[in-house]
Order: structure tokens, then sequence, then C-alpha cells
């Protein structure tokens, strides 16, 4: 699972690992947060419950995936440590790994090319992460990726190498 306050740059690394992985012949599945809301959680807002709601459901649907192989990458704001904990108690363990996409606050106004951001400081967006939501940062990820001044190619990069050490040692394993 990736997550982090941001919302472009997890699916642009998503997308990218996604693209390398397949290229190794990986049979990798992207999760997004904006293509999950529009399909099967476009009855879902933002309100606490609703967020529980759709983690609920993205993490059942990732385990569907997983249980016939795939790689599954989950791309979606999570922003509380109790989401994240029901899509690992979903998913289990040995499975679930996350990923912090570790960027502050600023970088990702910076970043945000919908003006999501903006939208939520001027009160048209409620309950938007970062801005007038909290974010509870993982205490303890299985990778943490700091942005700030890497690419996004060095980033599709670092997720990849973990990925394919995580295939080949798995949690079970160790």
């Amino acid at each position: 699972m990736v997550h982090g306050p941001q919302r472009q740059w997890q699916s642009t690394i998503a997308q990218g690992v996604e693209a390398a992985l397949h290229q190794q012949g990986y049979y990798v599945v992207v999760l997004d947060g904006d293509n999950v809301r529009t399909g099967i959680n476009n009855n879902l807002g933002f309100s606490e419950a609703d967020r529980t709601e759709n983690i609920r459901r993205i993490a059942e649907v990732a385990k569907l995936f997983l249980q016939n192989g795939a790689i599954v990458i989950c791309c979606f704001v999570s922003p509380t440590r109790a989401l994240r904990a029901l899509a690992q108690s979903i998913i289990g363990a040995p499975d679930f790994v996350e990923i912090y996409v570790n960027t502050p606050l600023e970088e990702c106004e910076k970043r945000d090319v919908k003006g999501l951001y903006a939208k939520a400081r001027a009160g048209e967006i409620k309950d938007f992460t970062g801005v007038n939501a909290p974010f509870e940062a993982p205490e303890n990820p299985d990778l943490e990726i700091r942005t700030k001044n890497k690419s996004v190619e060095e980033t599709v990069a670092e997720v990849i190498h973990y990925i394919v050490a995580a295939i080949q040692n798995p949690k079970s394993e160790i």
C-alpha cells in the first residue's frame, strides 16, 4: 500500500512501478484512489465512516487480486494508522507492505496539478487530508521514501528494488 498526504505523485510512482514490473514479467495491478472512487466507491464521500469503508473495500479487492497471483499496488490517501491497520488485517500481514511516500505539505502543494490543496485552503473542500483533516504518519513503514529532492524515476527505482527484494524474501520466511 503506497500512501502519503499527496495525491498525484503517488499515482505517477505507482504507474512507473507497474510498468517496470510488467517489463520484468510480473503480474501487477494498480488500485488507484481516483479510479476506485469513480467506480466501485462512487457512493462514498470523505467522512470518517466513508474513508473507512473506502479502505475496507480497497483492501478486499486487493486481497482478491493477491489470491490470484498479482502484485497489487494500492495507491490511496490513507490518513490514519487505524485505516492502515484495517487494510493490513484484511490483506494479511505477510502480504501487506506499507510504503510511505513522505513529502512535506509545502511540496505537495507545489506539485498539485489539480488545484485541490488551494481549494481546500479556500474552504471549498472539507476534510482534505493535510489541510483541514489530519494525517498520521506511519510509525514503522516497510519502506519510507522522502521525495522532496528525488525525481519520480529515482523514487520508482527505489520502490521496485524493495518490491523485488520482498518477493525474493517474503515476510513469512523471515
